[in-house]
């Protein structure tokens, strides 16, 4: 990817996002756990933009707060078209003097390489006033047409409405994507009229006063619609995020991890895998998951905010939750849940566990039914199991406690004082025997009964 300096993005984000039907900005809904404009802002930062301007408008306290310390925000205020949006942008960038890209914040996956290519087009050596994204989707029908010869150079831009038949034949669309010197972007807008059925001004009308001013203009297509694709309604959100993850899914294996069935996988934007980690069914990512080579995460597992190290083995049906580390070969089996507790090389939890704010040492097994006892309704408070202790089973520990190296807890123990190493802790009720008792009741009950049925 060509290196571009001097470059400033302009990012279109003031649409009231109807369609959505939600208090939340359109462009702050969530693929993969990640704000669609953050996907947006994270490839145009690839390119090490000197400023990044996100025009607002409708959701404007959501939108700032969101974007706080990351880009530049401009009001757009009526809204009066794409062109009279990027107008707003123009106090913002009074300073810089360089490449603009126009960019949209509900169109989210379009990739650095492809800014690159509009900007390489930008300064090749006939110099384009301005250059279009294009793209051939399957279905072109309501798509505005991009008219250009075979060295992209364009002719005509028209919308579907206005196009003739000859027009509406040709399969290059627009985008909307485009990108120009500053000066020459704003130049263009300050003579683009509206006079047109919406009453607006359309950013698209700046390559028309280009020509017209003895000027040419080019387009870069990309080959792939899916990176240009729009999201305006929640249907187009879920499209959006199968298409996300369909792509990571393809990466995760070409990068060494077996998917056992990768339809039903699910990733969040950083999930981070190692190579030979096996992946079974039904497995979702949260943010902030981590996992080393080797280790398998069985079926129906959910994870966030975990590292898992080498060869660990997690699930099935396990949640791990925000705090969660897991050493080299450790175990967590079914219907096990952890948070914020860390275990150490080789530990196990192989069934119905809540380990929640704990250490647990190297090698320590925890017996089926266990729980850490870590909230007293006010405070949490953390348990401590030393190396290679042996929880027994329906074992209730309850914190701030320590259980040092080598001790044993006996299964149905309830623990509120710490185990000293090697130590064993029994704490049970003395059982009540009465030899005979229930082959008594059993008779009595029998009898009555029978009385009943009389």
């Amino acid at each position: 990817m060509t290196r571009h300096a001097n470059i400033a993005a302009i990012i279109l984000a003031a649409g009231k996002g109807t369609r959505m039907k939600s208090a939340t900005h359109k462009v702050l809904h969530p693929i993969a756990g990640r704000p669609m404009i953050d996907h947006l802002l994270a490839s145009v930062n690839l390119l090490s933009p000197e400023e990044t301007v996100v025009v607002v408008g409708s959701g404007r306290d959501q939108m700032e707060r969101a974007l706080e310390g990351r880009a530049k925000t401009a009001l757009q205020e009526p809204q009066e078209g794409t062109g009279h949006a990027v107008q707003q942008a123009r106090d913002a960038l009074r300073d810089f003097d360089g490449d603009v890209l126009v960019l949209y914040g509900d169109v989210p996956f379009v990739r650095p390489e492809t800014m690159a290519a509009m900007l390489d087009r930008l300064h090749a050596g006939d110099a384009p006033a301005v250059v279009v994204l294009g793209f051939e989707p399957a279905d072109a029908l309501q798509y505005g047409r991009v008219i250009a010869d075979d060295a992209g150079r364009i002719a005509k831009m028209v919308e579907y409405k206005d196009a003739s038949e000859d027009e509406r034949a040709c399969a290059l669309c627009n985008s909307g994507l485009m990108a120009a010197r500053s000066a020459d972007m704003f130049d263009l807008l300050d003579r683009v009229g509206n006079e047109n059925a919406q009453g607006e001004y359309y950013l698209v009308d700046i390559v028309n006063v280009a020509n017209a001013d003895g000027r040419h203009c080019a387009v870069v297509k990309t080959d792939d619609p899916g990176e240009v694709a729009g999201i305006n309604s929640r249907a187009e959100l879920a499209a959006a995020e199968a298409q996300w993850q369909e792509y990571r899914r393809e990466e995760a294996m070409a990068e060494g991890a077996s998917l056992k069935a990768p339809e039903t996988v699910f990733f969040s934007w950083d999930t981070q895998l190692g190579r030979d980690v096996t992946i079974e069914p039904n497995v979702v990512f949260g943010p902030g998951v981590r996992v080393a080579d080797g280790a398998t995460i069985r079926a129906f597992t959910h994870l966030e905010g975990a590292t898992l190290g080498e060869g660990v083995t997690v699930g099935p049906y396990a949640r791990l939750r925000p705090g969660t580390v897991l050493g080299k070969g450790a175990k967590i089996g079914n219907f096990v849940e952890i948070k914020n507790a860390t275990l150490g090389e080789g530990a196990k939890a192989s069934h119905l566990t809540y380990l929640g704010d704990a250490d647990i040492g190297a090698g320590a097994n925890i017996g089926a039914g266990t729980i850490t006892c870590n909230y007293d309704g006010y405070f949490k408070h953390r348990t401590e199991i030393g190396d290679r202790a042996f929880i027994g089973s329906n074992s209730s520990l309850i914190a701030p406690l320590r259980i040092g190296a080598d001790a044993i807890v006996a299964a149905g123990s309830a623990v509120s004082r710490d185990v000293a190493e090697g130590e064993l802790r029994m704490v049970r009720s003395d059982q009540l025997v009465k030899p005979g008792w229930a082959d008594r009741f059993h008779d009595t009950m029998k009898k009555r009964k029978e009385q009943q049925k009389k």
